[in-house]
């Protein structure tokens, strides 16, 4: 056992375990998406991870493979980043500590301590991703995503998810925010290209359950495309996402037989119909006490240039909308001097690849300024590909080739199978007495 060698370091003496989890070959969300960001030092994101303000140390790290030695001295590296005094509550004390990290290379678990004598905020336990549960935790994912903008330094990446499945597999990867595509919702949903075709009832219903797949976990921004009306339908849809559990949404200034931002012949309504829409969505979000992400989106660049996007998005930022989004930049010079035009108001940039805007890294987008970063086709585009050519060897060679490991255990697991299992058992339940 490795004592982490930090001069700073404060034990706690007198502890409870509140967590502990392993995974096996480090598939696991929780333990990838805890472990990376310690790692890399993040606390303010790992707060908003818990749902909680917290400060964290890491007590002692064991290593059972030698392997590991690389992992292990990163993290013991980064203790002199962990135990620094803003990580620390008022008192300097630890008001949540890692006790334990042991990494192996078929096993890692992660056990997490509080101590018995502080008012902890922790208040119950999250069975969905075994996550313990903050008492701020019951807040909505909107002061989640505005905390995580406000308050941290992060580019929050969110990759583009469009079904049940999808939102599992990000959930389970570990991302600390999700996008749900309004694309992505109407080939999946309605088997129809993106030409506004879905409409409010789809999107919301789509979001509602993603959202709700983990409530206690990743926000979730949601497409709302052009508020799907006038002025009392805008300040509709945007009551209905919130109280679906959406995050944030980003609503625009086409008009309304709209289509992909990433297609020709894009036509936007006048600026001031525009601010009407974002207005509205003010005046909604207001009303409901919510701190849902207005994202104001502009598509104008195709009919009428960059000057025209920056000044109409100037103009949503005077009115309220907390995040901006231009869409289809034809360069990355272009997207990185919108930042600069638009300082120090945050901005969503949306990487679609092989779309209008010339591919652009994570890495580039938080060194041009980004604060949010969506991939709209991340999950449907991969997915396209993998059914067209499954179901072209069924159709060749009589035979899927489905990967011996991908059974329909596996698949149900990733839906969330063990969780539920679970809930039948501690009920008293006997339908899995004799297992899966």
């Amino acid at each position: 056992m490795l004592q982490a060698p930090c001069t700073g370091f404060r034990s706690i003496s007198n502890s409870k375990t509140l967590w502990t989890r392993s995974a096996l070959s480090g598939n696991d969300g929780a333990i990838n998406y805890l472990m990376n960001t310690i790692t890399k030092g993040s606390m303010k994101n790992l707060s908003y991870f818990f749902g909680h303000p917290l400060s964290l140390t890491i007590s002692s790290i064991s290593t059972a493979s030698s392997t590991t030695d690389k992992m292990d001295n990163i993290l013991i590296t980064e203790q002199q980043t962990l135990l620094s005094k803003e990580v620390f509550d008022n008192d300097c004390q630890p008001v949540l500590a890692v006790s334990a990290i042991t990494s192996a290379e078929m096993l890692r678990t992660l056990t997490v301590d509080v101590p018995v004598d502080t008012d902890s905020a922790i208040i119950s336990y999250d069975r969905v991703n075994q996550f313990p549960i903050a008492a701020s935790a019951c807040k909505s994912g909107a002061t989640k995503l505005k905390k995580m903008i406000a308050e941290t330094d992060e580019l929050i990446v969110c990759p583009g998810v469009y079904d049940g499945l999808s939102a599992r597999i990000a959930l389970r990867v570990g991302f600390s925010a999700l996008y749900m595509t309004g694309a992505g919702t109407t080939a999946s949903r309605l088997g129809q290209p993106d030409l506004g075709i879905a409409h409010l009832h789809d999107m919301k219903e789509h979001a509602e359950m993603i959202a709700n797949l983990d409530p206690y976990g990743p926000p979730l921004i949601a497409d709302m495309d052009t508020g799907y009306g006038g002025p009392i339908m805008v300040a509709n849809s945007v009551k209905s996402y919130i109280r679906a559990g959406v995050a944030g949404f980003h609503i625009e200034d086409q008009v309304m037989d709209k289509r992909c931002g990433h297609l020709q012949g894009k036509r936007v309504v006048p600026a001031e119909e525009f601010y009407t829409r974002v207005n509205a969505a003010k005046s909604a979000k207001d009303a409901m006490h919510s701190d849902i992400v207005l994202i104001a989106r502009t598509d104008a660049l195709q009919m009428h240039g960059y000057d025209e996007c920056i000044e109409r998005l100037k103009v949503a930022r005077k009115i309220g909308a907390d995040v901006g989004l231009l869409e289809g930049f034809t360069s990355k010079e272009m997207a990185a001097q919108a930042v600069k035009d638009l300082a120090p108001w945050p901005l969503l940039l949306n990487m679609v690849e092989n779309g209008a805007t010339p591919v652009i890294t994570t890495n580039e987008a938080k060194e041009m300024g980004f604060r949010i970063m969506i991939f709209s086709f991340a999950s449907i585009a991969p997915a396209y590909v993998a059914i067209q050519s499954t179901l072209e060897r069924l159709k060749a060679e009589g035979v899927l080739g489905t990967p011996k490991d991908l059974t329909p255990l596996k698949l149900f697991d990733m839906c969330g199978l063990q969780e539920l299992m679970a809930i039948d058992m501690e009920a008293g339940g006997s339908s899995f007495v004799n297992g899966v």
